[in-house]
């Protein structure tokens, strides 16, 4: 079954978001699931906005993706990989993504519920902001 929120991605030409949009969505995200270690969105300049940890989220948000699609063999619209230290998830809506990192054993599909409406908050603003 096709997803909706990625299917009303493709038919539309102005996703965009803001860092302000999408810093906004991570923390509802945050607000809304537990056992987070943390998270990115990530647009097509870079980490719009990140919250935990000094990591690198665009270029390991980025790799997750780019591992999906070698898996799916065409663009993966989300991916999950759960390991005995944690779980890693990843979500596309047209040009933005995101990517989360759990504790294991946390409920995959209220966190890809829960990553989605993130990401149709941080669609719902202005012109993308490049990251810097």
């Amino acid at each position: 079954m096709a997803d909706p929120l990625v299917a009303e991605a493709a038919s539309r030409t102005d996703l965009t978001a803001t860092t302000g949009a999408s810093a906004r969505a991570i923390e509802c995200f945050l607000a809304s699931t537990g056992e987070l270690r943390g998270c990115a969105i990530l647009g097509p300049g870079g980490v719009l906005a990140a919250s935990g940890g000094a990591g690198k989220w665009a270029e390991s948000g980025q790799a997750l993706l780019d591992a999906a699609d070698g898996a799916a063999g065409e663009t993966a619209t989300q991916a999950h990989v759960a390991t005995e230290e944690g779980e890693a998830f990843a979500v596309r809506a047209g040009d933005l993504s995101m990517v989360a990192v759990a504790s294991r054993f946390t409920l995959a599909s209220l966190v890809f519920a829960d990553m989605r409406a993130a990401l149709r908050d941080a669609r719902s603003a202005g012109p993308v902001a490049e990251a810097g």
